[in-house]
């Protein structure tokens, strides 16, 4: 049996938003009203939004806006969604996960069959695929692929997810065939969702020079890329699926938040990639000139600390930490109430493997001074904890340009001075950011990310994993390795929930992170693109975007 599509978790990937009052005015006012939530031959379902035309136009730009810089187009590196959003729109998978967290076969005719120990995974190619160097796409390019990232010698980023593969056969140049060394339930979410590499073009250059000068199979090709400016694709004229209707995508970088509002409000963007503060996303969601998207995130806002620091090694101090924080007050006084607080590493949204029975930090002051005490850190003369000659400070590096996050590390900053904890605030781009947090070398800092909930995955392999590529925090707990361990191989839904509920309770207990919240993610498009998928459809508005290439602009459409 494929698992491609785990019914009862897509059941459960319908958790509300916080905003059920914008949800009641926007219904009165007579609204699109937003989702709820986070196999075809040939790859793709026939679009199933409204079209102003029975042909739709071809020209135009799609233009994005995004808060950070884009360090590099290699699949490996799409972690942000910045550069994932453009990274999708040059590859392609396998397997690609559409805005309802369903699993379609793109370079694939169809879902995978799978043997009856779930050890092997044949797919059957779609023939007449090409490169946009005009290179075949066989099955050469999947077993490359799959290989190139399960190959430790490569440092690859996702490596972890890649473990789980035995072999991959090549029978023929339209068959490829992936033997596993145990059955793995997040096969898709981890590995036929990994977008394809050239064999012949990434074998000769390496994923540095690749990073700059990707060639996928995708709708777009690279027009131009600098890093810290703008990212332009182009269509793709001989793409399989056909030629885009839109001539290309343009992603400007954009850092404050502000300056992204009024190129929207003035027409000079169509979307942001990254959310606005929320008092303009409030008000661009009743603005008829948008479209608004709004979903729950399954990207955990969070404070990453370096847990191997002396000062923050000991699990007192990080719960001391989650007590000082009100979290609350970062929810309603930062991000206007347009969240839900943490209460681990898994979103609510993910109901099935959701644990609300872990430890609860509430805003408890003399209860984080007490842990403090026990932990031996007592009051300095200048107002800052010390032990054994330490002072209990560290630094943590915001996103540079980051006008959502800056605030709440300020308010959080404040939270804890008043228990004698000093966080001293930096700013980086995000590229150093993720580079220094996974070596160690950076103390702590701000972001959002997924432990668990990827593709409607609760795998936390690459994070929480003692040897995950993205564990920032340096976190080590043999048992959460174990579980996760068998996580992967768990394809009971109901045992496999138990499992992941246990890794949230150990979490809770140990804090690796200071978690804080679950967004709502309002994301706007001004209503002259056309061709894209319902409100009511979607959950995952990033993975709306691998469908571009079906999008199109029609500057007299009104919604």
């Amino acid at each position: 049996m494929s698992h491609a599509s785990d019914p009862l978790l897509l059941r459960t990937l319908t958790a509300a938003t916080t905003r059920r009052e914008f949800l009641k005015r926007a219904a009165a006012a007579g609204g699109a009203v937003p989702a709820l939530v986070g196999g075809v031959a040939g790859g793709l379902a026939a679009p199933a939004a409204r079209q102003a035309t029975p042909t739709p136009p071809t020209g135009g730009t799609l233009i994005l806006l995004g808060h950070q810089e884009i360090a590099s187009l290699h699949p490996d590196d799409a972690g942000p969604s910045v550069h994932y959003v453009m990274v999708m729109q040059m590859h392609n998978a396998l397997l690609e996960m559409d805005e309802t967290y369903t699993y379609q076969p793109i370079l694939a005719e169809a879902l995978p069959e799978v043997s009856p120990d779930g050890l092997a995974y044949t797919f059957r190619l779609v023939p007449g695929v090409t490169f946009h160097d005009g290179e075949p796409f066989t099955s050469e390019d999947v077993k490359y692929t799959l290989d190139w990232y399960r190959d430790p010698a490569n440092e690859a980023v996702n490596g972890n997810q890649f473990t789980s593969i035995a072999a991959v056969e090549t029978p023929d140049e339209l068959t490829a065939i992936v033997r596993l060394k145990q059955p793995n339930a997040a096969f898709n979410a981890q590995i036929a969702s990994a977008y394809i590499l050239p064999a012949h073009y990434h074998g000769e250059i390496g994923k540095d020079e690749y990073s700059g000068k990707p060639i996928g199979t995708g709708p777009f090709r690279l027009k131009e890329w600098r890093a810290a400016e703008f990212t332009e694709v182009e269509a793709f004229p001989e793409h399989f699926r056909g030629r885009p209707y839109l001539d290309g995508v343009r992603l400007n970088v954009v850092p404050e938040a502000s300056v992204r509002t009024i190129a929207l409000e003035t027409g000079e963007a169509d979307t942001t990639i990254w959310p606005l503060v929320t008092e303009d996303s409030l008000r661009l969601a009743e603005n008829p000139a948008f479209r608004t998207y709004v979903t729950p995130s399954l990207a955990c806002n969070h404070f990453p600390i370096n847990t191997t620091l002396p000062q923050l090694s000991d699990k007192r101090v990080r719960q001391a930490m989650m007590h000082a924080i009100d979290r609350q007050a970062l929810v309603d006084d930062v991000f206007g109430g347009a969240a839900t607080l943490s209460t681990a590493n898994l979103s609510p949204a993910l109901e099935v493997y959701y644990n609300p029975d872990v430890a609860q930090y509430a805003f408890d002051p003399e209860r984080a001074g007490a842990l403090l005490d026990e932990a031996g850190w007592t009051m300095g003369s200048d107002d800052v904890r010390e032990k054994e000659g330490q002072k209990l400070t560290f630094v943590c590096t915001t996103v540079t340009g980051d006008q959502a996050r800056r605030p709440e590390a300020e308010l959080a900053q404040q939270f804890l001075a008043e228990v004698g904890i000093d966080m001293q605030l930096e700013e980086a781009p995000i590229a150093t950011i993720l580079e220094q947090m996974r070596s160690g070398e950076m103390e702590a800092s701000l972001f959002n990310w997924t432990y668990g909930g990827t593709g409607g995955d609760p795998d936390a392999s690459v994070e929480l994993r003692s040897d995950g590529t993205n564990n920032f925090s340096s976190y080590n707990n043999p048992r959460v390795d174990e579980l996760i361990d068998q996580g992967l191989r768990e394809l009971d839904p109901e045992a496999r929930a138990g499992i992941y509920k246990e890794i949230q309770t150990i979490v809770a207990d140990e804090v690796p992170f200071l978690y804080m919240m679950f967004w709502d993610t309002y994301t706007p498009y001004r209503v002259r693109v056309q061709g894209m998928p319902p409100v009511d459809q979607v959950r995952t508005p990033d993975d709306m975007l691998s469908k571009a290439f079906r999008f199109y602009i029609d500057e007299a459409a009104t919604e």
